[in-house]
C-alpha cells in the first residue's frame, strides 16, 4: 500500500493521474455539464416563457425528433440545434418532459412519423463533385395528453424555439378547454339525399369518409365530438343556407318544377360555429366531383382549436374609414389572419360603443376621416387606464383610378385631417404631412430600365431598426412603404411628461428625405435631391411607454361622467328628477392610474397583402406580429420568433469596398495573426537575450546562432 502510495506521489504518476482525471470528467459531463451561450440574441438559450411552459406541465408530454443523421450542411446544423435545445427544454423541465430521436434507418420510424403526419423532404446533396437529391426526414411530433401535433419539413433552426413553445402551450391549453367544455362540440354533415342521382364523384362515400376522419379527431380530443348525418327537407333549406352559409344546389326535374339540396360540414359549439370546406365542385373536364375532403382532417383540427381556445381579444376600431379586417386583398385581412393564433379582433364602434376594460389593447389601422372630441377622449382616458394603443397612421388617402383609362393614370393622394394629432401632440408626439423617401430602399432589376429604386420603399438595416427593444431586437432589416416622418416634440405643445419614455423603433438612413407635395409613387418620377443638407433621417415608429397625463382638461361636454356619450339635457333631467340635484359624480383622469403603451407607425400598408406574407416568416410579418404581442405584454414570444434572424451587414456603398471586405475576411485576418504571432515570439526571444546578457553574460553554454 505504501509503495501504491509513494508512486501516486511521485512525478512517474502524473500521466496516469491526468489521463485518470479526462476519464472521471467525461463521466460526469455525460450527466451533468454547463453551457455557455455568447450569441447576443441568445439563440441556444431558452427564454423565460418557453421554461415556465414546460416548468408547469400537468400531464406527460414526449417529443419525438424524427431526423435523417449525417445530413449536408445547412441541414446539419438544424439537426445540431434540435438536440442542443431539447437539451435546454429538458433541463429547465418538471418529470412530465421528455424527449427521444428515432433512427430513421428502421422501417417502423418512418411508419410511425408517416402517422404523425410527418412527410419526407427533398434536399440537394453534392456528392462526388455531383449535386444530387436526396429524401430526407426533417420533422417533430409533439404528444400531449391524447393529442399529437406535428412541426414538417424543419430545414431551419431560425425560430424553431417558438414553434414549440407556442405548439405546447396550444396543446396544453386546447387539452385543457376541451376537458373543461361543458357539453361536446357537434359536428353535423348536412347532405340532400336527393343529389345521388346525379352521380358527383365522391358522394356516395362521403358520409362513411367523414365519419371514419370523425373517428381519428374524436379519440385525439378527448371523446368531445359527436356526429351527425342530417337530410334537410327543402324547407329547412334556406334557413340552413341563412345560418351557417352553406352551399346550396339548385335543379329542375322533368316538369319543370325546381328543387334544391345542400352540401356542407359544420362543426359548432355553443353560439360559435365554422363551416367546413366540404362542397361540390368540378374537375378538369367539367364533372361533379365532391372537394375540399383532401385537407379535411386538418380543417377539422384548426376549427375545432379555434371555438374552444380562449384567445385574447384586441379592440379593433371602425368608423373612420379604417382597413377592413375582412377584406385580405385591400383590407387588412391578412393581418387579422396573422394574429389569430393567439388573437381576435373585436370591432369597436367608438360614436356608440365604449372601450372595454377587459382588453389590453386596441388598434387603430390607417383612419381617414375625423375622430369626434369624444371618441378621442375614451381614447385618452382608456390609455390612462394603463391600455395600449396600436396606432397605423396615414398621412395620405391613396386614391387608386377607376375606369378604362386607370391603367394609363398614376393614384392620386389627398391629406389626411382624422383629429388625432390633438392628443398625440400632448403625448409628445407629431405626425408629418409628409412621405419618407430614402436612397436606402427596395429595388429590383427591371427588364428596360436595369436597376429600379423604390424611394419610398425604405430598406431598414440594423442601425436603422432599436436593438434594445425586443419588437426589432434581432430583426436584420424591414421593409417600410409610404411612411410618413415622427417627431418627438421636445416644445411647448406636447407637455413634456417625464413619466414617459419614448423609443424609436425604427428610422430611415442619414441619406433620406421628404416629399411635401406634388407626391409620386412611380419609381421612375422620383428624383433624388442634388442638395445633400436636404437629407435627415426620420422617425418611421416610435414606441411610447409609461404613465400619461390627459389631453384634455376635462372630459367633453357631451361625454357624461360615467363615460357614456349623452347630451347634457339627460344629464340635467336626470338629475332633476332623481332629486339629487347636488349629487354628482367624478371619473375624469387626469393623470394614468397605471403604465400604458402607445406605438405609432406611420404607414397602415404595414398591415395589408402588399407587405405581408402568408406564412408570417417576412421581416414586416415579424416586426407587426411583435408589435402586437408586446404591448399585449408577450415580449418574450418577440424574442423567440427572431432569434437568428439579427445579421451584421457590411455597412459599404460600393462593389469595390464589398470585395475588400470579403477578400480581407478570408485572407486579411489570418495574415494579422501570422504576423502578430511572429511579433510575439521575435518579443520573447528579444527577452531571452536581455535576460541572460543581465545576469549571466559569460555563459559559455549559451550558443548564439
Amino acid at each position: 500500500m505504501k509503495k501504491i502510495i509513494d508512486f501516486i506521489k511521485s512525478p512517474k504518476s502524473d500521466l496516469i493521474l491526468f489521463f485518470l482525471l479526462v476519464l472521471f470528467a467525461n463521466l460526469v459531463s455525460t450527466k451533468s455539464f454547463a453551457r455557455l451561450d455568447l450569441t447576443s440574441p441568445k439563440s441556444y438559450s431558452l427564454s423565460q416563457k418557453s421554461k415556465q411552459v414546460v416548468k408547469t406541465l400537468e400531464e406527460p408530454l414526449s417529443v419525438k425528433v424524427f431526423f435523417t443523421e449525417n445530413l449536408p450542411a445547412p441541414y446539419s446544423t438544424v439537426y445540431q440545434y434540435i438536440k442542443d435545445i431539447l437539451v435546454e427544454y429538458k433541463g429547465n423541465a418538471n418529470r412530465n418532459f421528455s424527449y427521444e430521436f428515432a433512427d430513421m434507418s428502421k422501417p417502423e420510424n418512418e411508419n410511425l412519423a408517416r402517422s404523425y403526419g410527418i412527410s419526407q423532404v427533398q434536399i440537394q446533396e453534392l456528392k462526388n463533385n455531383e449535386v444530387g437529391f436526396k429524401q430526407a426526414w426533417m420533422g417533430i411530433a409533439i404528444i400531449y395528453a391524447d393529442r399529437i401535433e406535428a412541426l414538417n419539413q424543419l430545414t431551419s433552426s431560425d425560430g424553431l424555439e417558438y414553434k414549440i413553445t407556442t405548439k405546447i402551450e396550444e396543446m396544453v391549453s386546447t387539452t385543457s378547454a376541451l376537458a373543461g367544455l361543458s357539453g361536446n362540440a357537434k359536428l353535423t354533415l348536412y347532405l340532400s339525399d336527393s343529389l345521388a342521382k346525379f352521380k358527383i364523384i365522391g358522394f356516395a362515400d362521403l358520409s362513411s369518409e367523414i365519419q371514419k376522419i370523425f373517428s381519428e379527431v374524436n379519440k385525439k380530443n378527448l371523446n368531445r365530438l359527436e356526429f351527425a348525418r342530417i337530410d334537410p327537407s327543402e324547407a329547412e333549406i334556406p334557413s340552413l343556407s341563412e345560418k351557417y352559409g352553406i352551399q346550396v344546389l339548385n335543379w329542375k326535374d322533368e316538369n319543370g318544377v325546381e328543387h334544391s339540396g345542400v352540401i356542407g360540414l359544420v362543426l359548432e359549439y355553443g353560439e360559435k360555429f365554422n363551416l367546413l370546406s366540404i362542397k361540390m365542385g368540378r374537375d378538369l373536364f367539367g364533372r361533379n366531383m365532391i372537394v375540399g375532403d383532401d385537407e379535411l382532417e386538418s380543417d377539422l383540427e384548426d376549427s375545432l382549436k379555434s371555438l374552444v381556445s380562449k384567445s385574447e381579444e384586441i379592440g379593433y376600431i371602425t368608423g373612420h374609414g379604417e382597413l377592413d379586417i375582412g377584406d385580405s386583398k385591400n383590407g387588412s385581412g391578412m393581418f387579422e389572419k396573422l394574429v389569430s393564433d393567439r388573437y381576435s379582433f373585436k370591432e369597436i364602434d367608438l360614436k356608440n360603443e365604449e372601450i372595454p376594460s377587459s382588453l389590453s389593447s386596441i388598434v387603430i389601422d390607417g383612419p381617414k376621416s375625423s375622430f369626434t372630441d369624444e371618441e378621442l377622449y375614451k381614447i385618452d382616458q382608456y390609455l390612462l387606464r394603463g391600455g395600449n394603443v396600436l396606432l397605423f397612421a396615414d398621412s395620405f388617402d391613396e386614391k387608386i383610378p377607376e375606369g378604362e383609362m386607370a391603367y394609363y393614370m398614376q393614384p392620386t393622394y389627398e391629406s389626411v385631417s382624422t383629429n388625432l394629432e390633438k392628443i398625440l401632440e400632448k403625448y409628445g408626439i407629431s405626425l408629418g404631412k409628409n412621405y419618407v423617401m430614402d436612397k436606402s430602399c427596395f429595388s429590383r432589376k427591371a427588364q428596360n430600365y436595369g436597376k429600379v429604386n423604390f424611394y419610398f420603399a425604405p430598406l431598414l438595416q440594423k442601425g436603422g431598426l432599436s436593438q434594445k427593444n425586443p419588437i426589432t431586437k434581432n430583426l436584420g432589416y424591414v421593409i417600410m412603404i409610404q411612411n410618413s416622418s415622427i417627431d418627438i416634440l421636445n416644445d411647448e405643445k406636447s407637455q413634456k411628461n417625464p413619466d414617459l419614455s419614448f423609443t424609436v423603433l425604427a428610422k430611415s438612413s442619414p441619406e433620406s428625405w421628404t416629399v411635401e407635395k406634388d407626391i409620386s409613387t412611380n419609381p421612375l418620377s422620383i428624383s433624388v435631391p442634388a442638395d445633400s443638407s436636404k437629407f435627415k433621417s426620420e422617425n418611421l415608429a416610435v414606441l411610447v411607454e409609461g404613465k400619461f397625463s390627459s389631453a384634455f382638461d376635462s372630459a367633453p361636454e357631451n361625454v357624461l361622467e360615467n363615460g357614456s356619450a349623452n347630451g347634457n339635457e339627460n344629464k340635467n333631467a336626470e338629475n332633476a328628477g332623481s332629486g339629487n340635484e347636488n349629487l354628482s359624480s367624478k371619473t375624469h383622469l387626469s393623470k394614468s392610474v397605471q403604465n400604458g403603451k402607445l406605438l405609432v407607425i406611420s404607414s397602415s400598408k404595414l398591415t395589408t397583402s402588399q407587405l405581408l406574407d402568408e406564412n408570417g416568416s417576412e421581416p414586416v410579418s415579424l416586426f407587426v406580429r411583435n408589435a402586437v404581442d408586446y404591448l399585449n405584454g408577450e415580449s418574450d414570444l418577440c424574442e423567440m420568433r427572431t432569434k437568428g434572424l439579427s445579421l451584421n451587414v457590411l455597412s459599404v456603398k460600393s462593389p469595390q469596398a464589398a470585395t475588400a471586405a470579403k477578400y480581407f475576411n478570408e485572407i486579411g485576418l489570418a495574415l494579422l495573426v501570422a504576423v502578430a504571432g511572429l511579433l510575439v515570439l521575435v518579443k520573447i526571444r528579444a527577452r531571452k537575450r536581455a535576460i541572460r546578457a543581465k545576469y549571466n553574460p559569460n555563459d559559455e553554454r549559451v550558443i548564439e546562432k
